[in-house]
């Protein structure tokens, strides 16, 4: 397995991300609640991510948005995170457990064999229905 260059890191900018897509600001209080952190918590480490251009206060306030360099991992991230809760759960994993397993598996696989395992589950999902294959190309952000 290859190592996340920071899972936590990864954690923080895609529930930037999926609140974003949720509501039209995000703020520490908004990501703490979302990733059951302490206010603290998270204030310590924005700081972090905006030295490292992945976030940005968004017009100097206490809401924050993703850079595109965080958004481009931000949705690299979830879109790991929404293949592999599917293909779990169409493999008869409990959903709950399956969101869970992805959440950790999303930072820690090589993108040979995340790739790997899209286009398997893609083709089996086609072979079983076309119609539903097309209709999963453009799913709702998910929360967990």
């Amino acid at each position: 397995m290859k190592e996340p260059s920071n899972e936590s890191e990864e954690m923080y900018l895609e529930s930037i991300y999926v609140l974003s897509e949720q509501q039209e600001r995000v703020r520490s209080v908004d990501i703490a609640r979302y990733l059951g952190n302490a206010r603290p918590t998270v204030s310590e480490r924005l700081p972090k991510l905006i030295s490292e251009g992945l976030v940005r206060r968004k017009n100097n306030s206490t809401n924050v948005e993703l850079t595109e360099k965080g958004t481009n991992i931000a949705k690299r991230i979830y879109e790991r995170h929404r293949v592999l809760s599917k293909v779990f759960k169409a493999l008869g994993v409990n959903p709950d457990t399956a969101v869970e397993d992805a959440c950790r598996i999303e930072h820690y696989i090589s993108d040979e064999t995340f790739s790997a395992v899209k286009k398997y589950y893609e083709e089996q999902l086609a072979k079983k229905a076309p119609k539903e294959a097309s209709a999963h190309e453009k799913e709702p952000v998910e929360t967990e």
